[in-house]
């Protein structure tokens, strides 16, 4: 029997199809072809004070037979402040209207029923300008510019933008809609541009994206931002106030009827290495293994870690290979004539003899820090430990005996190391564990650890006080904050009534003493923006979890949790992308299923995340890794795109009926898309496409977006009910009705 993978669809690794931006929309009756196609988009903002004034600038260019005219529609978040707008075509100025979102819905709602395209749904809770356009002749081209000012609003110690995404290029729709025909090329992109100017740039730190990766520039006091990529989505953006040490931003969701979802920024200010001296540790494996190329990386990163290092720092410096040597026996002022003699003991290591990691780890932790150093160690090893104590429990054990309060950070050289002790280590030390496969370079990941950790600004960080309970925040424990270098951290809240409004405190010690910092902030009963927060909370969820299998082992509950969050949340785990073998078998491991069912890839559920060693075990543990840290929409791409090359990598072969949206497997079953996670015998609730209860639903539970924008026919698993949405279906549904099947949908 032939084992094929599950494809994994661009709909898994690119923005979604939505164009951002305006477009035009034919009118219901245009006669014959409509041909109007965006060709270009140049957006720029510029931030004065509170106020971002925004331009945007679009190249429209009717390629059909004939004369062209519609409406301009161009979506606005819904929640924000805007006035002062202005239209022009050309040189002529457009007479438009302004709706907010319950009214824009209805426009979003009317196009898509017409056209039987599901795509304008992502739009759904913003607002909208509408335009009649002047004629457009055939082969001409025109340019719309909208111009409006929006009030940014406060989230905690930062300023927050959020830039809309717009529609498809005017007029596409799916077949069986109504409405003029397209030319195929109509679908193609056009090219966007996006620039944020703030000009008076010393008012704030570096701004922040959770949802797109952005490149930050300051040049005579001005500030720049544009996205790395095109945006695609909607773009949000928070300019942290440079008022205090830290600056603390937050962003909430909250959908009816759960806890809500929070996004916490802290953003630290200028350090000083005189404010948090450190005591530095380097531990370097010169094992015969780390000869050639490897040793010459070492000594290069070793020789970066040393250039890091202020007057007020100390630190130690210690080779192991069958024994273990250091550079002193005590803690080194790091006085540039005793750098100098560090750099010749560096140069002087060579590679050759066994790996004593045990004894080398006692050495690093034999003298300890006083209160107000901060004390660091950084690991390196290529190898399993071959000499003294080589159980990597015990070895773990004896560590977290003489630790102290250091921090650990380690980084693990080629796939010949264990995982679970370097992982272990870090855990502990509340660091973390860099994997450097053999096509890269060690000198390039020391020295960007190296640089991060350059000035510490506090440490021991906790949330000492919020107005609402806070649960499964994470990271957890929060890591120490450095400068440069803003901290994200996801949760969920609960509140006893209404919205709920008062400080966040963040406590933390600096140099030895305790510091407090503190914003007010508001966590809201309502509120449907930000909806990238709960897949970003997910993710890290499931880092933690894994990382928790790969240390203490499997158990069920675990593993569940694990299966539950990433089929809620769109996610790909280790524990729900799967192996198709026949396309009649379909069912969840651990659940009744057909003989030929489908099993988890890499030889069987869990097996990579269970390996302490070897290729697969460091890719697993870098998987969990990239889940626990991801702060945005970019690091969760990066991270899903991890996981489905590891699904890719584990068969031969993909089939054109299975496909990957938003984490979830779907097989083609007599024209309906089915959810992998669908058990036959589940109850099932159809919907009519299209219909009073799709677009109730839809309001109801946000989450659904993104599968029923990719198939016309589908059938979505649930924790107590699968959603069927296909021709047949009911087409009104009680409200209540539909806010079980909400319920029963999202149980576990």
């Amino acid at each position: 029997m032939r084992t094929l993978l599950l494809a994994v669809t661009a709909l898994l690794l690119v923005p979604s199809a939505l164009s951002a931006q305006g477009w035009i929309e034919p009118p219901l009756r245009f006669p014959g072809e409509f041909g109007v196609v965006k060709t270009r988009t140049d957006v720029t903002v510029r931030v004065v004070g509170r106020v971002a004034h925004v331009e945007v600038e679009e190249w429209f260019q009717n390629r059909g037979g004939g004369l062209a005219e519609g409406d301009y529609l161009y979506p606005l978040p819904g929640e924000a402040v805007f006035s002062n707008y202005s239209l022009f075509q050309g040189d002529q100025e457009l007479r438009g209207e302004t709706m907010d979102a319950e009214r824009a819905r209805a426009i979003y709602e009317e196009i898509v029923r017409r056209k039987k395209d599901p795509a304008l749904i992502e739009l759904a809770g913003h607002g909208l300008i509408r335009a009649r356009v002047f004629p457009i002749n055939p082969g001409e081209t025109r340019k719309i510019t909208l111009r409006y000012n929006q009030v940014l609003a406060r989230a905690g110690d930062a300023l927050q933008f959020r830039y809309a995404a717009g529609g498809r290029h005017g007029g596409m729709f799916s077949p069986g809609g109504e409405g003029p025909t397209i030319p195929q090329r109509v679908q193609e992109r056009a090219p966007v541009s996006f620039t944020l100017i703030v000009e008076q740039g010393a008012m704030f730190r570096d701004p922040f994206s959770p949802t797109h990766e952005v490149r930050v520039a300051r040049e005579g006091g001005r500030l720049t931002v544009r996205p790395q990529d095109e945006i695609a989505g909607d773009f949000n953006l928070f300019l942290p106030l440079a008022e205090n040490l830290v600056g603390i931003a937050l962003a909430a969701h909250r959908p009816s009827g759960e806890p809500g979802y929070f996004m916490l920024t802290l953003s630290p200010g200028e350090a000083t290495a005189a404010a948090q001296p450190r005591d530095v540790t380097a531990v370097v494996d010169v094992s015969g293994s780390m000869s050639g190329s490897k040793i010459e990386q070492a000594r290069q990163a070793l020789r970066q870690l040393l250039g890091t290092l202020s007057r007020e720092d100390r630190f130690r410096l210690i080779a192991f290979s069958s024994g273990v040597r250091a550079f002193a026996t005590d803690w080194t002022q790091a006085t540039a004539d005793a750098l100098q003699r560090a750099r010749g003991w560096v140069d002087a290591l060579s590679a050759e003899g066994g790996t004593n990691i045990a004894g080398a780890l006692q050495e690093a932790f034999r003298v300890r820090s006083p209160e107000g150093r901060l004390a660091i160690v950084v690991f390196l090893t290529d190898g399993l430990p071959s000499v003294g104590e080589e159980n990597p429990e015990r070895i773990a054990q004896q560590v977290e005996d003489t630790r102290g309060a250091a921090r650990v950070f380690a980084f693990g050289v080629g796939y010949d190391v264990n995982t679970y002790l370097l992982d272990r280590l870090t855990a502990a030390g509340r660091g973390s564990t860099q994997y450097v496969q053999p096509d890269q370079n060690v000198e390039q990941a020391l020295g960007v650890l190296a640089a991060k950790i350059r000035l510490p600004v506090l440490t021991d960080l906790q949330i000492e006080h919020a107005p609402v309970r806070l649960v499964e925040v994470y990271p957890s424990p929060l890591p120490d904050l450095f400068s440069g270098e803003e901290l994200v951290i996801f949760g969920r809240y609960e509140l006893a009534s209404d919205a709920q409004e008062g400080a966040v405190v963040i406590a933390g010690r600096r140099a030895g003493r305790g510091e407090r910092f503190a914003t007010r902030v508001t966590f809201p009963e309502h509120e449907n923006t930000n909806d990238f927060i709960p897949r970003l909370w997910a993710s890290r969820k499931i880092g933690f979890l894994m990382r928790s299998i790969r240390l203490n082992g499997e158990n069920p509950e675990l593993v569940r949790e694990i299966r539950e969050t990433a089929l809620r949340y769109g996610l790909l785990s280790e524990y729900t992308a799967y192996l198709v073998q026949e396309p009649e078998a379909v069912a969840l491991p651990g659940r009744p299923a057909p003989a030929q069912a489908p099993v988890a890839f890499m030889n069987g559920a869990g097996a990579a995340t269970r390996a302490t060693q070897g290729q697969a075990s460091v890719m697993a543990s870098e998987r969990a890794r990239m889940r626990r840290e991801a702060k945005s929409a970019a690091d969760l791409k990066a991270a899903e795109a991890e996981m489905a090359e590891a699904a890719m990598g584990a068969a031969p072969g993909a089939r054109t009926d299975l496909r990957v949206v938003a984490g979830r497997q779907f097989l083609r079953r007599d024209g309906v898309w089915t959810d992998a996670g669908h058990k036959s015998t589940a109850k099932v609730v159809s919907i009519e496409p299209f219909s009073d209860a799709y677009f109730k639903l839809l309001r109801l539970a946000p989450e659904l977006k993104p599968y029923l924008s990719s198939f016309d026919q589908v059938l979505i698993a649930g924790g107590k009910v699968s959603i069927k949405v296909a021709p047949g279906g009911v087409k009104q549904m009680p409200d209540a009705a539909l806010s079980n099947l909400v319920r029963d949908y999202r149980a576990s």
